[in-house]
């Protein structure tokens, strides 16, 4: 069968990915390119087809990257709105060191959705140690834990309602979305469980401290 090759906008139509990430595959050389002598990106039908072989994978890294878009969005739009005491006692230097962990946190998440099955075992302990931080700081401003875990399930409330929404031509592999469900809860639990963790650790060193 004769190559066929695509622009970048019609390659990402027939793999189910944005043109963005399209573009950052070819240039980490997940996929192969030819150029034109005008300099434009043509995808050859045969990478385009190599691609599809690992349809779950492919709708996997692109639905993350959407789902971070989404979920970003929307937290910017309603934390300007929310008036929790985890938002209204920091100060802002706090508030910029939770940002900052929540990026850190929000790309391992990507991270993790987008591994194969039975990998990304190293992001989660990464994202453990971050957990751990972000738990460290909150107990350390008297935060009390139901406070804590309220901050935790605004984002995670955002992060999943922004998967339901996605685009429909997101939702083109079904089974990845299942995947990608299954994975974000997996991710998630296991922040919320690093930030309980941190609490009774730190109860019973106080409790133990009493009893001395």
């Amino acid at each position: 069968m004769a190559e066929i090759y695509f622009s970048l906008k019609d390659a990402a139509e027939q793999l189910g990915v944005h043109p963005v990430t399209l573009r950052r595959w070819a240039e980490s050389g997940k996929i192969q390119v030819v150029r034109t002598p005008g300099g434009h990106r043509r995808f050859p039908s045969s990478e385009i087809e190599r691609i599809r072989q690992g349809a779950s994978e492919v709708a996997a890294e692109s639905l993350g990257e959407e789902l971070q878009e989404k979920a970003l969005s929307y937290t910017r739009e309603d934390i300007s709105q929310h008036e929790a005491s985890w938002i209204s006692n920091a100060s802002e230097e706090e508030r910029q060191e939770k940002r900052l962990l929540g990026r850190r946190l929000m790309g391992l998440m990507i991270q993790y959705v987008g591994a194969n099955d039975g990998e990304g075992e190293d992001v989660l302990d990464e994202a453990r140690t971050i957990a751990r931080l972000y738990a460290k700081g909150v107990v350390m401003s008297g935060l009390p834990l139901q406070e804590a875990l309220k901050a935790v399930n605004f984002f995670r409330d955002h992060i999943l309602e922004s998967a339901v929404v996605l685009p429909e031509a997101a939702r083109r592999h079904p089974e990845a979305n299942q995947r990608m469900f299954r994975r974000l809860n997996t991710f998630l639990n296991e922040v919320q469980l690093q930030i309980a963790d941190c609490y009774d650790v730190t109860d019973r060193a106080t409790q133990h401290e009493t009893e001395d």
